[in-house]
C-alpha cells in the first residue's frame, strides 16, 4: 500500500501543467455575526478550468430569510453574472431592509407567501428556519419556482420530507437543490470523483463529523422560534452524513445510536431531549459501515470525514492536496488518471468561494447552472433526504439505548 501524499498528489496533476491555486477571503461585511464555519474560506481550485460565459440570460431570483446567519446573502447570488436578484423577503422589516441593501435589490415582500405570487421570479433561495424548509420549498415549487435551500431538508420531520419528495415528483420541470456545504469541500469533491472512477472500490468504512464548537458558558446560537434548542443533535446531520451520501450517492440501510448527556444535568427540551452529542453507526447500501456524529463540545470546529475502501482511502479536511489518497497500485493509477479534474473549477468573476470550506459560491453556481442548463444539481431531493432523515431515526435509537432501526428508502 502506498500513500499519495501532497508531493505525490501534486505529481499526479503535474502532467496537466496545472499549478495549485488556493483562495482565502475574509467576509466583506464585518458587521455580520461571527458564526463558526463562515471563516473556513480557504479552498483550492484549478484556474485552468476557467469559467466561461455560456449565455447572456439572467436567472431571476428571490431571496428569503436574513436571520442570525444572514444566509440568503452569503451564497453570492447577488454577485453572479447570470443572476438578477429581483426581490427579497423576511418577516422582520429591519432584516428585510438589510437584506435588500446587501443584495442591491429594491423590491421587498413581508413574507414568502407573498413573494411566491410574483410571476417575475423564476427561482427562490430559502434560508428560513429549518423546521420550515420542506414546507417553504413545496410552496415555491407549487407556484412554479425552482428552489434551493439551506440545510437540512427537514428538522426531525420525516413526513415533511416525504411531502416534499412527492411535490418534486409532481413538478419535474423545476429544479430542487439542498445547499449542503460539505458537497463542495475540496476533499469530498475529490472523493466523489475517485469513487465514481473506482479508485476506492466499495467503501468498507466511512466517518463523518460535525463539531460545532461551543465554548463553556457561551450563549447558544439564536434561532427563529428557538428551533435550534428544540430538537436533538443529529436532527442536523448533513455536514457529516454527506461524507457517505455525497461521495457515493447511495443510502444508509439502518442505524443504531447513542446520546451523550451533559455532565451538568439540564432540563429536557420540548421534545424531551437532553443529549448534547449523538453518535450513530449505520449499515450502508454497499454492505459497509459508517459512523456519523454531531457534537457541540469544545475543540476544533469540524465539518469533515474520511473513507476507507477495498483498494483505497482518503483522509483530509477541505484540501485534497494537503493530505492524501492511500491505495493499491491499481487505485493510485486511477487517481493519477483523473489529474486536475479532482479539483474544483474556477468560479464566475465576482463570485467568491465563501465559507464552510469554500463551498458557498460553488453551491450558488451549481444551482444557477442546473436551472439555465437544465441539468441536475449536486444535491437533489434523494440525496437530501438520505443525508437528513437518518438523524430522526438516530435520535429515536439513542432514546431506546441503541436499538437498531430501519431507514426509509426514497426513490424518484
Amino acid at each position: 500500500m502506498k500513500n499519495m501524499n501532497r508531493r505525490a498528489f501534486l505529481g499526479a496533476v503535474a502532467a496537466t501543467g496545472v499549478t495549485p491555486y488556493f483562495f482565502s477571503a475574509a467576509k466583506a461585511d464585518d458587521q455580520s455575526p461571527k458564526i463558526a464555519g463562515f471563516d473556513q474560506t480557504d479552498t483550492d481550485y484549478d484556474p485552468l478550468q476557467e469559467w466561461r460565459p455560456y449565455t447572456d440570460r439572467k436567472l431571476r431570483v428571490g431571496l428569503v430569510g436574513y436571520g442570525v446567519c444572514q444566509f440568503s446573502a452569503e451564497f453570492y447570488f447577488q454577485d453572479h453574472p447570470n443572476v438578477e436578484v429581483v426581490a427579497v423577503s423576511d418577516l422582520f422589516p429591519d432584516r428585510c431592509d438589510a437584506l435588500a441593501k446587501r443584495a442591491r435589490c429594491e423590491k421587498q415582500y413581508p413574507s414568502l407567501e407573498e413573494m411566491v405570487k410574483d410571476d417575475s421570479i423564476e427561482a427562490i433561495f430559502v434560508a428560513t428556519d429549518a423546521p420550515s424548509h420542506a414546507r417553504h420549498c413545496r410552496l415555491c415549487l407549487e407556484h412554479g419556482k425552482h428552489v434551493c435551500h439551506a440545510v437540512p431538508v427537514h428538522y426531525g420531520q420525516p413526513e415533511e420530507g416525504e411531502k416534499l419528495l412527492e411535490c418534486v415528483k409532481k413538478n419535474r420541470g423545476l429544479k430542487y437543490a439542498m445547499f449542503e456545504t460539505s458537497a463542495f469541500h475540496d476533499d469530498l469533491y475529490a472523493m466523489e470523483k475517485i469513487y465514481k472512477a473506482g479508485g476506492f472500490g466499495k467503501l468498507i468504512y466511512t466517518e463523518g463529523e460535525y463539531n460545532h464548537t461551543m465554548a463553556p458558558g457561551a450563549p447558544s446560537i439564536g434561532s427563529y422560534g428557538n428551533w435550534r434548542g428544540s430538537g436533538s443533535p443529529l436532527w442536523y446531520p448533513t455536514h457529516a452524513s454527506a461524507y457517505y451520501v455525497g461521495v457515493t450517492h447511495k443510502r444508509f440501510i439502518d442505524v443504531c445510536a447513542r446520546g451523550i448527556n451533559p455532565f451538568t444535568p439540564k432540563e429536557p427540551n420540548k421534545i424531551g431531549n437532553t443529549f448534547v452529542a449523538e453518535v450513530a453507526l449505520l449499515n450502508t447500501e454497499e454492505g459497509g459501515l459508517a459512523r456519523i456524529m454531531y457534537s457541540e463540545s469544545y475543540g476544533t470546529y469540524l465539518e469533515n470525514g474520511r473513507v476507507r475502501g477495498e483498494i483505497g482511502g482518503f483522509d483530509s479536511t477541505y484540501r485534497p492536496l494537503d493530505a492524501g489518497y492511500t491505495g493499491t497500485e491499481e487505485g493510485q493509477k486511477i487517481v493519477a488518471s483523473l489529474g486536475a479534474t479532482l479539483r474544483k473549477p474556477a468560479l464566475p468573476p465576482g463570485v467568491e468561494p465563501g465559507g464552510h470550506g469554500g463551498s458557498h459560491g460553488y453551491l450558488c453556481n451549481d444551482f444557477v447552472d442546473a436551472c439555465l442548463k437544465d441539468q441536475e444539481p449536486r444535491v437533489g431531493i434523494i440525496d437530501a433526504l438520505n443525508m437528513t432523515t437518518l438523524g430522526y431515526y438516530a435520535h429515536l435509537s439513542a432514546a431506546k439505548d441503541g436499538e437498531v432501526l430501519k431507514l426509509p428508502e426514497y426513490t424518484l
